[in-house]
């Protein structure tokens, strides 16, 4: 009886401490990436060039657009934290590191990583998405 307490009492331990990891590995990690990609874009003024990009494109233009108007209460998530979460769960890091590896190659356009993203994420997940990079790329 003892022995089935005591491995009843390491399990639950294991849960909840494999719960924090994951819970604050996401958010450290999140926030990591985020700050490393803005800061290699700022130094190599690619930010700017990301910015014109957009705004010389129709379809990326309509597609910030619908971020501007977006009601951020009605969204599922607004922080980036929220955004990893979400596309880990759904899309996986092993498939967004493909993702980013082929735009990164030239292998897949813009119009594909949306249709991929489109494909896997809810309408209101998408959205939440546009706020969030929009949020991040004119702040």
């Amino acid at each position: 009886m003892r022995f089935i307490k005591f491995l009843l009492i390491i399990v639950i331990l294991l849960g909840v401490i494999g719960y924090g990891v994951y819970h604050y590995g996401i958010k450290f990690a999140s926030d990591k990436v985020v700050d490393t990609i803005s800061t290699e874009l700022e130094e190599n003024g690619q930010m700017d060039e990301i910015k014109n990009t957009i705004e010389s494109d129709p379809q990326l233009k309509s597609f910030m657009e619908e971020a501007k108007t977006a009601d951020s209460s009605k969204l599922p998530f607004t922080t980036k934290e929220e955004a990893t979460k979400v596309l880990i769960q759904k899309v996986g890091i092993s498939e967004l590191n493909n993702i980013r590896v082929k735009v990164q190659n030239g292998s897949m356009t813009k119009e594909q990583v949306i249709q991929e993203m489109e494909g896997k994420l809810t309408d209101e997940e998408m959205t939440a998405l546009k706020v969030i990079v929009y949020k991040e790329l004119y702040k």
